[in-house]
Parts: structure tokens; sequence; C-alpha cells
């Protein structure tokens, strides 16, 4: 039978997602004064996509050394029981409105919070075979990088021995090296852009280290077997990404490993009316990642997917100081300079900002570049000039811009582009 609690729970800010987002959010939004945080997650635990990720590399930024994803969230989950942060585990949010209350059901049946501020830390799915429309039979043998990772690292499950991976983003790669070293045969990695996904580290330590082929310009355009895969047939696809005349191959497999992209679980944003961002499919947000629902926040992968867990963490901890500091006071620095994507970027983040304060831009480019600077120009004077040796669609760019530099804006814009 469900049950309907008569009156909200209250809450200074409710956070919603215990990924490391919402654990990084939760656990500054309490020490910055808010008395009582709730963190709500679905899974029996916190930690998201952290628990299975075995490997190293992870709180290099943050913490300076290399850790285990287990081992930084557990930094993190530690952190919000000090703090006093309450935990709600096994709890699904089934609705938020746009005065901030938020309808969950778990065990004790369907309860309300109303909550001074909300953030939305939900996160990111995987992209499914049936997301991106492959062709052939149903068999048994199809995963996507993120369930493989599930059931090798933290069930202990073997899923294939011969396998085929379509799309070269860093799960993906980081799943060819764990493949390998517990005994299967990586076949090749098919990536239908011109250039990878993943980080170019990634590149190198998880194919070229191992030999494993990587095939750009190339996809799974049919899946074969009846009960389980007995191959896949490749093909090369032109700049338009129409298949290639004259290029199909099969290839022998008996599982076909999916790291095709990810979509962020913006459904409660936009079911409560936030602005969203087609360059992201994330919320519009300011300096203070507020949405643009008064007392609405969002961070972590759902506003933007990080490659580095360090930089989700970096901005989810400053949308959780925002939300408290929202919470008691109501009042943030109010939005005043214009954010404009110029020459050779998809997108800048934040899309409006204060001017109050230094703020960590993050963007990232169209294409592969080498030598060339981002700069931040106003009325056609540059405010802030950096020179990068290096950028790539797969890897997120980050750039502090000084308070001072926003002295010079001119009619309230500052537009960021890639130059010589």
């Amino acid at each position: 039978m469900v049950t309907t609690t008569s009156a909200p729970e209250i809450a200074d800010v409710a956070v919603i997602g215990g990924g490391p987002a919402g654990l990084a959010a939760a656990a500054e939004a309490k020490g910055a004064g808010a008395k009582r945080v709730i963190l709500l997650e679905r899974d029996d635990r916190v930690g998201g996509i952290l628990n299975q990720q075995v490997h190293d590399g992870f709180g290099t930024k943050v913490f300076k050394e290399a850790l285990t994803g287990p081992e930084y969230a557990a930094i993190y989950e530690d952190r919000v029981n000090e703090r006093g942060v309450e935990t709600w585990l096994n709890t699904t949010v089934t609705d938020l409105t746009d005065d901030r209350l938020i309808t969950v059901r778990n065990s004790d049946g369907v309860q309300t919070i109303q909550a001074g501020a909300v953030i939305i830390s939900t996160g990111c799915r995987e992209r499914t075979r049936g997301a991106i429309g492959t062709a052939g039979t149903r068999p048994a043998g199809v995963y996507t990088a993120g369930s493989v990772q599930n059931y090798m690292n933290v069930r202990n499950l073997a899923v294939g021995r011969r396998v085929v991976i379509l799309g070269s983003g860093d799960i993906g790669l980081i799943m060819a090296r764990r493949l390998t070293l517990e005994g299967a045969e990586v076949v090749c990695v098919a990536e239908i852009l011109p250039q990878p996904s993943g980080i170019a580290g990634n590149l190198v330590r998880c194919l070229e280290d191992f030999d494993i082929p990587l095939y750009l310009s190339t996809t799974v355009s049919e899946i074969h077997g009846k009960e389980r895969v007995t191959g896949v047939t490749l093909a090369e696809v032109g700049p338009k990404m129409g298949e290639v005349k004259g290029t199909r191959r099969f290839v022998e497999c008996d599982t076909l490993l999916l790291s095709v992209g990810l979509i962020p679980e913006t459904e409660l944003a936009v079911g409560v009316g936030v602005e969203m961002s087609r360059a992201t499919n994330g919320a519009v947000v300011d300096d203070s990642f507020r949405t643009s629902i008064p007392g609405i926040f969002s961070c972590g992968n759902v506003l933007q997917v990080h490659d580095v867990v360090d930089f989700a963490t970096l901005e989810s901890e400053k949308a959780g100081v925002a939300a408290a500091q929202w919470a008691m006071t109501g009042n943030l620095p109010e939005p005043k300079i214009t954010m404009q994507a110029g020459e050779g970027l998809r997108y800048v983040l934040p899309a409006t900002i204060s001017g109050d304060d230094a703020v960590d831009f993050t963007m990232r480019p169209w294409k592969e570049e080498h030598d060339k600077s981002v700069v931040f120009k106003s009325g056609g004077e540059v405010l802030r000039r950096l020179k990068m040796p290096h950028m790539e669609p797969a890897g997120m760019i980050r750039v502090r811009v000084a308070k001072g530099r926003f002295k010079n804006v001119v009619d309230n814009e500052i537009t960021a582009e890639i130059e010589d």
C-alpha cells in the first residue's frame, strides 16, 4: 500500500543524485552553512559509476594523486557523513515543481520534501543499440560499455571471449584494456567519426599499448547471430555519415560492446521548465550554476559531460556553496554579462556571469587544434588570451578568468573563440 506523508519534510538544500557531483555538492552545501541537506539517491549506495571504475587516475587535480573510482567516491562519502548530510538511498524522485517541492518514492512510501534550494546532479545514461538504430538480428552478446564494466568489476562476470567495440569513448577504451587483461580478445574498436572520441592518454594506454586496432570513419552496419552474436559487419562512412559502397566487411565475434555516447538525465529539469542548451543538452546556468528557475541549480554530467571527474567535483562544490547561500539568504550575485561561443568552440559555460568574481569557464572545440589560443573578447578588445598547445573535442578546456578582466566588458557581452 502506498502512503503519503501529510506534511512535507523541510530541507535547506536537497541534492538529487548521489554520484560524484551530488556528493561534492551536498558536502559543500552543508559546509557552507545549510542546516539540513538531504541527498537523494535511487541506488542502494552513493558514488554512482565510480563504484565500478576500478582503474586509477581519479583525483589527480583535486588530491594530487591517482586514486581508483571507489577510493575517490569513498572520500566524498565520508565527507558527507562527517558533515551531517542526510542520505536517502533507494529513493526515486518522481516529481519536482518550480517552487522546489520534491516528490519521492522509497520503502516508506511516497513522501514530499520542500527545499529552499534544489541541486540537480542526476548524471547521464548510456546510449543503447536502440538509440543508434543498428540493423540486424537481436542476439545475446550486445552490451553497453558501462554495463560490461559493472558485470566485470562489480559482479566478477565475464561477458565474452572475442569482442568488437563500437565507439571510442573513454569508457569503451578503458574496457578494451580491461577485457584484454582478463583474457578476452578485443578484435578492434570502430569509431564513426574521423577522430577518436576519447582523450589521447586513453588511446595510448588502452589501445596502442595492447596493439588493439582503431578504425576511424567506421561503424557497425549490421549485427549477426541468432541466439548469440556471431559477428558484425563493419563499413566505412563518408563525410556526411553515409556508408561508403564496397567497404563492408564481416568480423567474427561473440560480443559487441557499445561506447556510443551519453545522454544527460534531464527529465526532471525539462519537466520543471528549466531552459536547456542545444549545445550541451544540459541546463543553461550562470556562474553560480543557477538555472532559469529560481532556487534550482545543476552540476556534473547532467549539466555537461565531463571527461575528468575532478572537474565535475570542482564545479559541483561551487554549486553546493551557491545553493546554500540561496537557501539561507535568497540572494546571489545577479548575472549581467552574456557569454558567446565564437569561432572554433562548440559551447562555453556558464552562459551568463555576474562579473563580480573570477570564473572557471569550460568549453569544447569543434575539432582538433594545435598551437592556438583561447581568446576572450569584448567590443573587439582582448580580455584574456591563453595559449593551448593541443585541443581536441574529447578534452574539456578549462580556463580561469580573474574578476579584474571583466572591468572592460562592452555591452555586457563576451565572446570566447579560438585564434592563431
